[in-house]
């Protein structure tokens, strides 16, 4: 049999009691440590609560899942690992190759820093928007910023996860992670990032020393956040009882405000270009057809274009509020080319 169990996120004491059922009992337990780091004390605790065979699991182990595989099919072996263990992709694939070779296994769930830290900061977990990780090796930190940007403009929170590397006993710094989020709005330009965005640290979730503080990026440039492990959240729009509750639970530099105000659709964002350049376009096409009133009617749904466009705008429509300002501007340059006049571009 294999074992799934969830070590919480308070070290030892957290381990739920069906959980050290389990554990006392094994044959084999495997600590996974790669996905959060536990510290010396709670390693110890663990060890001596284990009447069989204790070994630490690096993650070339449990991703590989040769080992524990081949000894789940005869003893009795756990996979202990911080948090709840499913919240580790690796753990869930671990568990179907289990499954598919006949092993018997079942799970023990405990609590995540994942899913603690949302209600720690007093943020409302169903607001929760699409994960990111940033690494430190990244080339680019494009992926988490349209994240964030996808998150934002539909109100939602995001959490971006910082690397932690075992092997190196490295954390990647929220201010780094910070830096490279705003060099890369340096290149993109949405406006989802910048030195006054509002931004949320939640440090060492669950342990004694845990530590919220939050504010704009530049106020936050020169905090020292303390002992890792950290994530950082982007809140997108914030509920009364959200802001309330973050000045409440943690160090709020700053006063609590959206950052979903300071962000628009990509739609938006090419509306407010296109519909004054075709407008323009369309106003300095129109004298050369005066009095041509077979071309009347296509001056006339030109601009019929343009309004439906803002209209399906204002509707958030913008799948149609783009096609429109497209027609119009097809029907522009159409005229041009007749007039054998030059594109502007």
């Amino acid at each position: 049999m294999l074992s799934f169990v969830g070590l919480g996120i308070s070290g030892f004491e957290s381990i739920p009691v069906e959980g050290l059922e389990i554990i006392s009992n094994a044959d084999i337990v495997y600590l996974e440590q790669f996905t959060s780091p536990i510290g010396k004390s709670d390693v110890d605790k663990i060890e001596n609560a284990i009447k069989g065979e204790f070994k630490p699991a690096k993650r070339w182990l449990v991703e590989d899942g040769k080992e524990i595989l081949e000894k789940s099919k005869e003893k009795n072996v756990v996979l202990l690992a911080y948090g709840d263990p499913y919240i580790a992709t690796t753990h869930i694939e671990l568990r179907a190759r289990a499954i598919e070779l006949n092993i018997e296994t079942r799970s023990i769930h405990a609590s995540s820093s994942l899913t603690s830290m949302i209600g720690e900061c007093g943020l409302h977990f169903y607001k929760v928007g699409k994960i990111a990780t940033i690494m430190s090796e990244m080339k680019s930190l494009t992926y988490p910023y349209y994240v964030i940007y996808k998150n934002i403009i539909e109100d939602n929170h995001t959490v971006l996860l910082l690397e932690y590397n075992q092997n190196k006993d490295f954390f990647l710094d929220p201010k780094d992670a910070l830096k490279g989020l705003l060099e890369t709005e340096e290149g993109q330009g949405r406006k989802v990032i910048t030195e006054s965005s509002y931004v949320i640290v939640a440090s060492r979730i669950g342990f004694k020393d845990q530590a919220i503080v939050s504010g704009k990026i530049s106020s936050l440039a020169k905090i020292d956040f303390g002992k890792p492990p950290h994530t950082v959240i982007i809140p997108g729009r914030l509920h009364f009882t959200e802001s309330d509750a973050l000045k409440l639970f943690g160090q709020c530099i700053d006063e609590p405000f959206d950052n979903s105000e300071k962000t628009e659709k990509i739609s938006k964002q090419m509306m407010k270009k296109y519909v004054p350049m075709v407008r323009e376009a369309l106003e300095e096409i129109t004298p050369y057809y005066k009095n041509q009133k077979e071309f009347e009617v296509i001056l006339e749904n030109a601009e019929l274009y343009i309004e439906q466009a803002e209209i399906f705008l204002d509707k958030g429509r913008d799948e149609n509020a783009i096609l429109s300002i497209g027609y119009a501007d097809g029907l522009v340059d159409a005229l041009r080319l007749a007039k054998g006049l030059e594109f502007k571009m």
